[in-house]
């Protein structure tokens, strides 16, 4: 690029998308004078999902603002809890957050998951057509124009990163409303209406149902139940609505 050089600063929380040289203060960078200070900041490795705002000498500026010479530029991350436009609020997640769809859904937060790789194409336009937020660790599938909202995953690990989804996005909690299986709505069902799935040591030992309305998967408090109880009960204490 030999246009207009800029001086460009990210806050800390955007560190991990940018190189070392950029974590601390200002730097310079070189844009070419038409490109828009979105697509500066993007070609240099944050994806816009995670900018709350753009800042050029001390004032707010939108992502299509053309950058001049000798602009000093703050690259604010997006603030906590997030305002997503329209209702509800409602989410997808790629192939890699199978762990972290089941956590929401058991959550009673709609979740779509796309269990086998689709491609980036199909899954931005999903998020577009169903107006979801879409979740990924991927940054190039972040960066896609036809994305309607979306969100990085900081973590590797599901606990974090279902608080980071709960802390960011703050959703309605509901727990044990979904199918962890289907994101389909739970109702309370009869023995009788799962008898089907039932060994019989569950028949003898158990008198509450849930079915799902879209798979008809039944659910009870089986061995699993505690395991999830812990995860529902520290979300509500963190995070209930």
């Amino acid at each position: 690029m030999n246009g207009p050089e800029i001086h460009i600063e990210f806050a800390p929380e955007l560190g991990l998308f940018v190189p070392h040289a950029r974590r601390t203060g200002a730097t310079p960078a070189a844009t070419d004078g038409s490109s828009t200070l979105g697509h500066v900041v993007e070609s240099l490795g944050v994806p816009l999902t995670e900018v709350g705002s753009l800042v050029v000498n001390g004032r707010d500026v939108p992502f299509s603002h053309i950058p001049a010479t000798g602009e000093s530029v703050r690259v604010c991350p997006v603030e906590r809890p997030q305002h997503v436009p329209g209702a509800p609020l409602r989410f997808l997640l790629d192939v890699h957050l199978g762990t972290l769809a089941r956590r929401l859904r058991l959550l009673g937060v709609d979740a779509a998951y796309e269990s086998i790789d689709i491609g980036d194409p199909a899954l931005a336009a999903r998020s577009a057509a169903e107006r979801r937020v879409l979740l990924s660790r991927d940054r190039g599938l972040l960066r896609r124009r036809e994305l309607w909202a979306g969100g990085f995953v900081y973590s590797t690990q599901p606990d974090d990163q279902l608080r980071d989804v709960l802390g960011r996005f703050a959703p309605e909690l509901k727990p044990w409303t979904r199918c962890t299986a289907c994101n389909g709505p739970l109702a309370r069902a009869t023995k009788e209406q799962v008898a089907e799935q039932l060994r019989s040591g569950t028949e003898r030992s158990y008198d509450v149902f849930a079915q799902c309305g879209e798979c008809g998967r039944a659910y009870w408090k089986g061995a699993h139940h505690d395991r999830l109880e812990t995860v529902v009960e520290r979300a509500l204490a963190e995070f209930g609505n």
